[in-house]
């Protein structure tokens, strides 16, 4: 009889994180219900990670390191999807261009909003505003288009009706807990923004890759020319600490890129000791954590509109002035 899990060693694991997301979502709906402020904003707190581990759980379903049977893989992804806000989209569209990224050595999207959004100044200045005062403009803009994508490209129409359906959905119960408690249409929000910066910032500085607006097409000649060697040289690992390794764990181990990279098909609890074992101690793909903060903020404006040139020499400079990229998540499957 074929195993349930995919790796002997992953029940554990993988149920500690499902149990954490399902409690963390739920005391955090609960204190963002409560009257006390404080709670509110542990509220948004709790809220905002259990929605940043549904995402990175989403993206070891997509690598089907969970289950053995792929399609109970999908069936859980499509289920934290709802927790992470997106279920809007599909879960195949969402591996789909996951998968692109990871077989072409490229930032593969349908949707390049860089050369649509220089067009209109007025526009720009506006989430030019918003970003400086840290407000995840682009990312939030990115998420919308999920809904918006499915009545402008023909290829997506069969979506219509799924985006439409969610929406009714998840705009009913957000108006019931308003009319419970008033307070939740300022701390659900703002534990979303939390979520879209935490995940951008594990997003912005993870590689140095071409983007292709190719995503709706098959896969072209363009990107037979980036091998093995360029995908190491040109992903970069994040982590939040290398001496305290359980940090790490905050964002699920996504931070051992390199190590991901290097074996897709390993999952989160066995990328430290990958990372060990085929990089060492000493790994200069593995950038400081004090540094992409300070570029993080520096760039916070300039990145809406940059993509870093590949071989760029970010491991060298050791992160220092890595302006990074915006609008590649995995969860936007556009």
């Amino acid at each position: 009889m074929k195993p349930v899990m995919k790796y002997a060693d992953g029940l554990w694991p993988n149920f500690s994180s499902l149990l954490y997301i399902l409690s963390a979502y739920c005391f955090g709906i609960y204190l963002i219900t409560t009257d006390l402020i404080v709670l509110n904003f542990c509220g948004s707190l709790f809220l905002a990670h259990s929605m940043v581990i549904a995402a990175y759980m989403v993206h070891e379903c997509a690598h089907n390191t969970v289950f053995s049977s792929n399609s109970a893989n999908a069936r859980l992804g499509g289920i934290l999807n709802w927790f992470n806000g997106a279920c809007y989209g599909s879960y195949e569209d969402i591996r789909k261009k996951h998968f692109r990224h990871h077989i072409d050595r490229a930032d593969v999207v349908a949707f390049d909003y860089r050369p649509r959004f220089a067009a209109h100044p007025l526009l720009m200045k506006i989430l030019q505003v918003l970003e400086w005062f840290y407000i995840p403009a682009v990312e939030i803009i990115m998420h919308l288009l999920v809904l918006v994508v499915p009545f402008i490209l023909t290829s997506r129409r069969h979506r219509r009706v799924r985006v439409a359906t969610v929406l009714l959905i998840r705009i009913s119960v957000f108006a019931l807990l308003v009319w419970y408690a008033p307070q939740v249409v300022v701390f659900y929000p703002l534990a979303y923004l939390i979520f879209l910066t935490i995940m951008r910032f594990m997003d912005t500085h993870q590689h140095t890759y071409e983007l292709f607006e190719t995503l709706e097409r098959e896969r072209g000649d363009e990107v037979k020319q980036f091998d093995r060697e360029f995908e190491q040289r040109n992903t970069f690992s994040n982590l939040f600490s290398t001496n305290h390794p359980w940090l790490n764990l905050l964002v699920l181990n996504f931070g051992y890129h390199n190590a991901h990279h290097l074996k897709p098909v390993v999952p989160w609890y066995q990328l430290p000791s990958l990372h060990r074992e085929a990089f060492g101690s000493q790994c200069q793909q593995v950038l400081p954590i004090g540094h992409l903060l300070r570029a993080y903020h520096r760039y916070r404006v300039p990145r809406m509109l940059n993509t870093d040139p590949i071989d760029s020499g970010v491991a060298e400079k050791r992160g220092v002035d890595f302006i990074g990229v915006d609008g590649v998540s995995f969860l936007t499957a556009h």
